[in-house]
């Protein structure tokens, strides 16, 4: 069976620009346009609390498939840093997953969604911990055939970091997928302050702030950040959090920490695939081209799609959806 490749996909101007492509892949915009069938995951979806261990609570939501005899397996989902099991690509590729055939969870991170008054601390991305102990936890509540994740952006970048814990965990996964993932965050955090066009530095910085405001309505007892700190460019905000709420002694180790750049993901066990492409404006191709990778993990450049867009036309529908269907099913 022949899969999909990067290189099949080629959108018509002006969605060759890696700028339209990013700034189109969250917008208000494609969600209206975006044909019904879409947000078919949503019918008939559970909203479900999971155990992240330790008294960590996460939130997600359970669909299961009613087209086929018999399930595929469970199709787990992640978001990107501030989406939510609600984001439009999240929901676009879980709708294409569940008319294929399989189960569709969508967990949230800490913090994300509606999620902010459940658990204290506050979220980093060197929570990987929970997110694995989550998993397990979908995974022995719906047990199945297949189990297989795909994540955007710090999404994938979980993504690939609980295929590398999970068979040491009992986890049955069998395969993992990253859509323009989290590669070096420091270099991402650079890229994104100093090379990148402002408008993305202040996209996500608006919707951080907001996230954070909501954490310190959630638990008013709390002192999570002073206001001056609030005011702080996306390098100097995230250093102080790290030194506040975490036990990393530099905003270096902490970026460190949650990096599966170099020769990281040369112990995974389980096959994966990256997919990015060659003009994302958030993640330089660069740190996929640093990577070392074992024969088990495919890493897919395609020369268009921007930062988690691959959108193919004005319909807004998006290769992804294809490229990710085809994977899970041939597992």
């Amino acid at each position: 069976m022949t899969l999909p490749s990067g290189r099949d996909f080629r959108p018509p101007w002006p969605l060759t620009s890696g700028h339209i492509q990013t700034m189109l892949s969250s917008s208000g915009v494609r969600r209206t346009l975006l044909p019904h069938h879409a947000y078919n995951v949503l019918e008939g979806a559970e909203s479900v609390m999971v155990d992240g261990g330790d008294g960590v609570r996460l939130t997600g939501a359970y669909t299961a498939q009613k087209g086929h005899a018999v399930s595929r397996g469970m199709a787990v989902l992640f978001h990107g840093w501030e989406g939510s099991v609600d984001s439009t690509y999240v929901l676009q590729t879980g709708s294409r997953l569940l008319a294929d055939g399989w189960d569709v969870f969508r967990l949230n991170f800490r913090d994300h969604g509606d999620s902010h008054t459940l658990n204290e601390a506050l979220f980093h991305s060197c929570r990987i911990d929970e997110v694995v102990h989550a998993v397990g936890d979908i995974a022995q509540r719906w047990p199945s055939r297949s189990m297989a994740i795909a994540g955007f952006s710090l999404g994938g970048n979980f993504a690939l970091r609980v295929a590398l814990r999970a068979p040491a965990m009992g986890i049955p996964l069998r395969y993992a997928l990253a859509v323009c993932p989290i590669i070096d965050p420091g270099e991402g955090l650079f890229s994104l302050e100093e090379t990148a066009p402002w408008f993305y530095q202040a996209y996500f910085m608006n919707k951080w702030r907001r996230s954070l405001r909501a954490k310190q309505a959630a638990f008013p007892q709390r002192e999570y950040f002073e206001l001056q700190e609030l005011k702080q460019n996306l390098r100097g905000l995230t250093e102080a959090l790290v030194l506040r709420h975490t036990d990393f002694d530099s905003l270096q180790s902490y970026l460190d920490g949650y990096s599966v750049a170099g020769r990281t993901l040369e112990g995974m066990q389980i096959p994966a695939t990256i997919l990015t492409a060659r003009d994302d404006p958030v993640i330089p191709v660069t740190a996929f081209e640093k990577l070392e990778l074992p024969d088990n993990i495919e890493l897919d450049i395609a020369a268009y799609g921007g930062h988690c867009g691959f959108i193919r036309g004005w319909d807004m529908t998006s290769f992804c959806d294809e490229y990710i269907a085809a994977r899970f099913n041939a597992i």
